[in-house]
Parts: C-alpha cells; structure tokens; sequence
C-alpha cells in the first residue's frame, strides 16, 4: 500500500477527480484544508473583548436615553416665579387711553440684549383702574397693534381683533388678550411678569 496522499496535487490529478475539490485544499496529511489552524482565543483576549464590547453598549445606551430621560423631567421642571415689575409713574398713562409700554424680562441673561425688553399694551380705565395686556396675538403669537380710530386692537398677521377691554371681537384667535396682574405702589404702576403666557398657561 502506498504512503502517498491521495488528495495530494498532482499534474495526473483534476479538480473534477475527487469530487470538485480543488488540489491542495482536503483536511488531511498533505497539508490541505484552506490554510493553517488558527489558534483559540485566550481567556485574557477574550474578557477583554466582553468588557470592551459592554462598555460600548452602555455608551450607546447613555447617548439614546439621556435626552430622553431630561425631555421627560423637564415637565416637572420649576418654572421661573413672577415678579412685580415697575412700568414707570402712573402720570405717564393717560385716563380712558391705550399706551404701549416695556420691561425688562426678570429672567433675561447678559447676552439676550434687546431681545429681553417685552412690550405690553397699558389701558388706563380711571385713575386707579388699569388694564395691561400681552402684546401677542392668542392665535399664533404675532404681535397686535392699537389704533385708536377704531378702538381695536387689530393682528396683522392673520386679521384677529380685540376689543379695547382685550375681549375678542373677530377673526381666528380662540380667546381675548391675556392680561397681567397689576398695582399701584407709592404712585408707581408695576406689571406681574416673568412668564410668556400661552394657551395653557395664561397669565
């Protein structure tokens, strides 16, 4: 009997001789079997690999569910408190007028410039009685105007109207002009603000 390998490539061999295996590719002594054994992964390796591959899955982890987890506290999040704020000397409005006026938003930052001025429409109903409206429209925010001509206030935007008490008298809007609390303090007339109202938080 002879020694030879019979998988052995050969010149007197074909690929088609031991069923479509291609010469020198067999698992057995002559060294076929698509290249040499490869060795086992060590314990340390492989730990490592575990550790790596845990350390990864809790990173992705961290970076899906912590926007999620803070949109979700951010509901109970303290909202900033109102604060009583001077519009100036009650002189400056006039009896039975409607007259803009400003201040300055109690939360406003260093860098926020003009954009923390808020203006805000004051009506002076007698000499101790005033009105002070938001100057946003109740539809989508834009900002109303007074003309005096036809004792409205008048949204250009998408042609709300409100009456001069701030009650709604046409056009989209779905309420009246919200309204801030207001006093009189040692002849100085100050606004509650320090919160944009909207339709589920009026002021």
């Amino acid at each position: 009997m002879s020694d030879e390998c019979p998988h052995k490539p050969s010149e007197e061999k074909t690929p088609s001789a031991d069923n479509g295996a291609p010469p020198g590719s067999h698992p057995c002594c002559c060294g076929g079997g698509g290249g040499a054994k490869k060795k086992p992964m060590s314990p340390e390796r492989r730990n490592f690999m575990l550790k790596f591959g845990m350390g990864l899955n809790v990173a992705a982890g961290a970076m899906i569910g912590i926007p999620i987890i803070g949109y979700l506290f951010s509901a109970f999040k303290k909202e900033s408190p109102q604060v009583w704020i001077s519009l100036g000397a009650v002189d400056q409005f006039e009896v039975g007028k409607i007259k803009m006026a400003t201040y300055v938003n109690p939360g406003a930052k260093p860098w926020d410039g003009k954009s923390s001025d808020i203006p805000c429409w004051v009506r002076r109903k007698s000499k101790t009685e005033f009105q002070i409206f938001a100057i946003n429209c109740t539809h989508l925010g834009c900002p109303v105007r007074w003309f005096e001509e036809s004792k409205l206030f008048l949204c250009p935007c998408h042609g709300g109207a409100y009456y001069e008490n701030g009650d709604h008298a046409a056009g989209p809007p779905p309420r009246g002009l919200y309204e801030y609390e207001n006093r009189i303090v040692k002849n100085e007339l100050q606004v509650k603000g320090g919160q944009i109202p909207t339709l589920s938080q009026p002021v």
